[in-house]
């Protein structure tokens, strides 16, 4: 059986590379693992009972990757997602999985000169970021498109394409992801906004026990 954190822990479920879900461990019994089901999954997204999930939780210094089979989506209250190891965990830094924070604006557009989106940033990582528009932008998936962001007080830009463009699952406004292939000097920016938001939620569940 794995070594598994504390029940409340914060966890991620990884569906898709693109797709990250943040969730918490809510029980385990016979080697199977109960977490809240993400709020933000819907449609034909949502991954099926049999499908391959990587959970993965944060640990001083590293993150814990653990492979697991989805088996049971319960559609009663507690809405949970159950999950079935298949392998045991293992430290793991993938650039996929570098992916998090959440909170500042940013600018998007084909050109800075043109008139740019505002938007909120949801998450980043090194190979593309997710953002919520207050509206519906006139663009379409596959159109390019820049962002301009500040990450720990440092400007950053990166030039990609529109991956998706759905309406929010919560609240009102429409989610855009953007995928894009960082350089060194912006990765490294990613990963250490992103490690600063790892330990500042390790915190938080620290303190949630107190």
């Amino acid at each position: 059986m794995a070594e598994l954190p504390r029940l409340g822990t914060t966890m991620y479920l990884v569906h898709a590379e693109d797709t990250n879900y943040r969730s918490r461990l809510e029980g385990v019994e016979n080697e199977v693992l109960s977490v809240a089901a993400p709020l933000e999954t819907t449609g034909t997204e949502v991954p099926r009972p049999g499908q391959e999930i990587e959970v993965f939780w944060a640990q001083p210094r590293t993150r814990i990757i653990l492979p697991c089979q989805l088996v049971e989506i319960t559609d009663s209250a507690p809405f949970q997602w159950r999950l079935l190891p298949t392998g045991e965990p293992q430290p793991g830094n993938r650039r996929e999985f570098v992916r998090g924070g959440g909170g500042p604006e940013v600018q998007l557009g084909a050109e800075l000169e043109e008139k740019l989106l505002d938007g909120r940033l949801l998450d980043i990582s090194e190979g593309g970021l997710r953002c919520r528009l207050s509206m519906k932008p006139r663009i379409k998936v596959g159109d390019p498109m820049s962002a301009w962001l500040q990450l720990n007080n440092v400007d950053v830009e990166v030039t990609g394409t529109v991956y998706r463009l759905r309406e929010a699952y919560l609240g009102s406004g429409w989610e855009m992801v953007v995928i894009f292939r960082a350089d060194e000097k912006t990765a490294q920016l990613i990963r250490q906004y992103v490690y600063a938001w790892e330990i500042a939620e390790r915190r938080r569940n620290s303190e949630d026990d107190l």
